[in-house]
């Protein structure tokens, strides 16, 4: 087997990563590797969209459902353990098969990311105790104080974003603008890439937005968050603000009827899964591009991904 290479599987939301993913696998004798910074979280498997049982039974998968809902992931979290696990899946003579949505994660992982220190679990806990007592217009505001060229770049509304930068001056002492201006560093640069991104037309996308949801719902979805509620966690932590998670909160809480949560829910799905697809398309060079939706052949792609997997 052909050393360091790594197929990746990048595309929006609905589009049928995962099920490409193990087809891939599959063909290659591979490991998917999970690339969505929702599908880290444990207890929400219906509502991330991750993998189910039976699929990560036929086919070894790794990085999904890790942390608990209380835990701040990141991207820097993600690739030190996404590094970790290619570098096992490698030594176990298997490729690594890359599936997500999550673009900052590939870009990562691909290109490189800036020498930043993971921050110390006690600065996180500091932050989140501020968000959680203060809000994150207070975390936007101190930001501002110490890194205005960060703050200027953010929204106020941008929670994850607005905590990692605060964080980051807190724990280093250095603005996480300081910190961009650094040579980007590679954590994997023997590796060889392979990417497949699946670019859909917007309104088979969005077709395939709504009908997901659908099935969330008949699958247990709302069950799901209604746990997540019991747990009596902050509305800014990252699981909690999952696609579906804040709209099905409201009506948990009384504020709206079942239905607007979920025209709501699918609503913001379609939105955030086009600002996914222009991602990709604009920013993301392939080996393989798809114009539609992942189906189930395979046969049309299989080619190429083998002889990458083979060649010598």
């Amino acid at each position: 087997m052909p050393e360091n290479r790594v197929i990746i599987i990048a595309g929006p939301t609905a589009s049928g990563k995962s099920a490409l993913a193990i087809d891939v696998a599959k063909a290659i004798d591979g490991v998917v590797v999970n690339c969505d910074s929702m599908q880290v979280y444990k207890g929400m498997p219906i509502i991330s969209a991750c993998p189910t049982v039976k699929e990560r039974a036929e086919i070894p998968h790794v990085l999904f459902e890790i942390y608990e809902p209380s835990v701040n992931g990141n991207v820097v979290d993600w690739l030190s353990q996404a590094v970790a696990e290619i570098k096992k899946i490698w030594q176990a003579g298997k490729i690594p098969v890359v599936a997500g949505g999550t673009g900052l994660y590939i870009d990562n992982l691909i290109n490189g990311t800036t020498p930043i220190p993971e921050t110390s679990e006690k600065v996180r806990q500091v932050v989140a105790n501020l968000l959680r007592e203060k809000g994150n217009t207070f975390v936007y505001r101190q930001l501002a104080q110490v890194d205005e060229p960060s703050a200027e770049k953010l929204s106020p509304n941008d929670t994850t974003r607005v905590r990692r930068a605060y964080e980051v001056w807190l724990d280093t002492g250095i603005k996480l603008s300081d910190w961009h201006k650094k040579p980007m560093v590679k954590k994997l640069p023997e590796a060889k890439f392979f990417i497949i991104k699946i670019c859909p037309f917007a309104e088979e996308l969005d077709a395939r937005c709504y009908r997901r949801f659908d099935q969330m719902m008949e699958t247990g979805a709302l069950e799901e968050v209604q746990k997540l509620a019991a747990l009596n966690l902050s509305e800014n932590l990252p699981a909690m603000r999952a696609l579906g998670v804040p709209e099905l909160m409201r009506y948990l809480k009384g504020d709206c009827t079942l239905k607007q949560a979920v025209d709501d829910a699918k609503l913001h799905t379609r939105q955030y899964a086009k600002r996914q697809r222009t991602w990709f398309k604009n920013k993301l060079k392939a080996d393989i591009e798809l114009e539609h939706c992942y189906s189930g052949d395979f046969s049309q792609i299989s080619d190429k991904i083998l002889f990458f997997a083979q060649d010598k």
